[in-house]
């Protein structure tokens, strides 16, 4: 299905929407999407079975600082049915850089949606997990934004390792050997 067609077959299911095709350098069929839209439109994406984009291979973000708007949202989908690849692209602005999960569409989208908030910072609304998953829990700020200071000064955290006795650490291991019996 070209592209003219895609967009014109998603908005008979969400005639308010405002989608539109994008150029793409590697040829790969894009669009861009509202924000407000986007579970309805990536539902249709994944239930119609002329689309069928029943696979979300990648989602990741893009930040354009200092222009407006700020963030992009990038959706890979696979269609195995129709051997196709669609590039799914929402617009963000930076003081407003949140948008709804897909984690109950596709659930692979859970620990990509969680990436990118920890990444970048862009919320992901009704998320059922919403936790850093790559940089610590006392982590201050989001790395990959661009406005995020290189130079950062912060001291390494650690625990003091556990002190055992050779005698205790003899115990340990002869309790371990008698459990995995």
């Amino acid at each position: 299905m070209d592209v003219t067609t895609l967009i014109a077959t998603l908005q008979e299911t969400v005639p308010r929407a405002q989608i539109e095709s994008a150029r793409s350098v590697d040829l790969q069929q894009t669009i861009y999407i509202p924000r407000d839209d986007t579970p309805a439109i990536m539902r249709t994406l994944r239930d119609r079975d002329d689309l069928a984009y029943a696979f979300l291979a990648e989602l990741s973000a893009s930040d354009f600082w200092p222009t407006e708007p700020r963030f992009e949202v990038m959706y890979m989908l696979v269609s195995f049915a129709h051997r196709s690849r669609l590039r799914v692209k929402v617009r963000l602005h930076g003081n407003d850089a949140h948008i709804a999960t897909v984690s109950d569409v596709w659930p692979a989208a859970n620990w990509l949606e969680r990436e990118v908030w920890d990444l970048f910072g862009i919320a992901f609304d009704g998320h059922p997990d919403p936790r850093r998953l790559l940089m610590p829990e006392d982590w201050e700020g989001y790395p990959l934004r661009k406005d995020y200071p290189v130079q950062i000064r912060k001291g390494a955290q650690y625990v003091e390792p556990l002190q055992v006795t050779a005698e205790e650490f003899r115990e340990s291991v002869a309790r371990d050997r008698l459990t995995r019996r």
